[in-house]
């Protein structure tokens, strides 16, 4: 029966009306998770195999372990080595790719239509032949640590250490204990936790195939005989998240660099537990936000010329923050219109034509928004948390269904708190500068003369 809902899917797709949000969704009997999504663009798939494991999953001196063994599934197969991995793929006529995050491992397949069985045989032989021998983990350790910025020496711990090394968000995640305090690192990740890593996360019952495109009629038959054969484990639990400690100073400079006239602000906000609060209503504030900052800091008093703001997940909190490229004498002018702003946001609400145009613009973006296959693809990946029943949930319903009284709640709340204010600068600028090497050359030619004063004979 579920061959046969799938080939109807797959005759019927190009006969009916597109429909983003409508795919065969199915789970295996090994728990494989299953999305297939025929769509008119014809010779191409974008696959998304996504596996429930990341940073998060691990305590801070081994959450490079996902990210390592992601590196080694590229390592090659058998005796041969990355370039004859490499090389396969691209006589397949495909491109690949693999990125870790937070919450999931994602591997990220482009490929010619005619050859998506061959490929996804060639992601499964990866996953489960892929040797895991010391050279290979080396090789993968040295790659990883040149992303994270090269060996981390002890002045850049020292750095870290004295908060001289971060961005604004990730600083003030460290503060409130949301975040590693340290980069980490990679040397000391043994083979057996990157075997225990395999055995125990990648399975089938943790893992979400995703393919879209120019569908296979056979492919459903491929999935079942080929990933149905995984044996499915079982899954470890996520660990908690952290929670904050609430130890952070709501106002703090920190330093980058040691001259220079540009400063960045960054007001941020913990977003707090609102009735009704959903994502869709995050989002219209946060495209209110956009159009305010845009409004009074660059139109009305020409402080910041691409003001914008930003949401960030730590740990388990999100946080909601208002940022702004400045002239660094423009620091205080800038937090003043801002405070002006949020009060008013606070206290009187939004302007409710402001957010119903705003509102109809977000609704209308939906119509553009994912286009092609690589994009449609993307989407579920990560809408994964909103698929239910063979429906992905219909982001423009959801906007519709987001009220003003809703998202004023969301502000009164939001700008109850006082938040924190992080300045991003150089230590000095260039005025600062100018007086300050006169009086150094001072100091310099009086304390020559002093020494040379009371020498002997003079």
């Amino acid at each position: 029966m579920r061959y046969l809902l799938c080939l109807l899917l797959l005759l019927g797709a190009s006969a009916q009306a597109f429909d983003r949000d409508r795919v065969e969704g199915y789970d295996l009997q090994n728990g494989l998770q299953v999305i297939l999504k025929p769509t008119p663009e014809r010779g191409h798939v974008a696959i998304r195999l996504v596996v429930g494991v990341g940073f998060d999953d691990f305590a801070c001196s081994d959450k490079e372990l996902p990210h390592l063994l992601e590196h080694l599934f590229f390592s090659g197969l058998g005796g041969a080595g990355e370039a004859d991995l490499e090389a396969r793929m691209q006589a397949l006529g495909g491109e690949w790719n693999a990125f870790t995050s937070a919450s999931d491992t994602a591997f990220v397949i482009e490929a010619p239509a005619q050859n998506q069985r061959k490929v996804l045989d060639l992601l499964l032989q990866v996953l489960d032949d892929t040797q895991l021998t010391d050279a290979r983990i080396a090789t993968a350790k040295q790659v990883v640590q040149r992303e994270g910025g090269g060996h981390y020496s002890h002045l850049e711990r020292l750095l870290d250490r004295q908060d001289l090394g971060r961005e604004a968000h990730d600083q003030l995640a460290v503060e409130l204990g949301l975040a590693c305090a340290e980069r980490p690192q990679v040397e000391h990740l043994q083979r057996e936790a990157l075997e225990a890593l395999r055995r125990d996360w990648y399975a089938p019952n943790n893992m979400s195939l995703i393919v879209v495109g120019d569908l296979d009629r056979l492919l459903p038959a491929f999935i079942e005989r080929r990933f149905g054969a995984l044996a499915p484990v079982e899954v470890r639990e996520h660990p908690a998240l952290p929670e904050s400690n609430d130890n952070a100073a709501e106002h703090r400079t920190l330093r980058r660099g040691l001259v220079g006239q540009s400063a960045t602000l960054h007001w941020i906000y913990r977003e707090p537990e609102v009735d009704g609060a959903d994502y869709a209503a995050w989002e219209l504030l946060k495209d209110y936000l956009n159009w305010e900052l845009y409004q009074q800091l660059r139109i009305q008093n020409g402080l910041s010329y691409g003001p914008w703001t930003e949401r960030r997940a730590f740990g388990g909190e999100t946080f909601l923050s208002l940022n702004a490229d400045l002239e660094r004498s423009d620091v205080e002018p800038a937090l003043q219109v801002l405070r002006t702003l949020t009060t008013r946001l606070r206290d009187q609400g939004l302007d409710r034509d402001s957010f119903e145009r705003l509102k109809n613009l977000a609704i209308s973006r939906q119509a553009w928004a994912a286009q092609g296959n690589s994009a449609l693809a993307d989407y579920y990946w990560n809408s994964l948390g909103d698929y239910q029943e063979g429906r992905f949930g219909n982001e423009a319903d959801a906007l519709r269904a987001v009220t003003l009284q809703q998202v004023n709640a969301i502000a009164r709340e939001l700008f109850h708190e006082p938040g924190y204010i992080r300045i991003e600068q150089p230590l000095l600028g260039y005025d600062q500068l100018a007086w300050l090497l006169p009086a150094l050359l001072g100091l310099a030619l009086l304390a020559a003369l002093l020494w040379r004063g009371r020498r002997p004979g003079t």
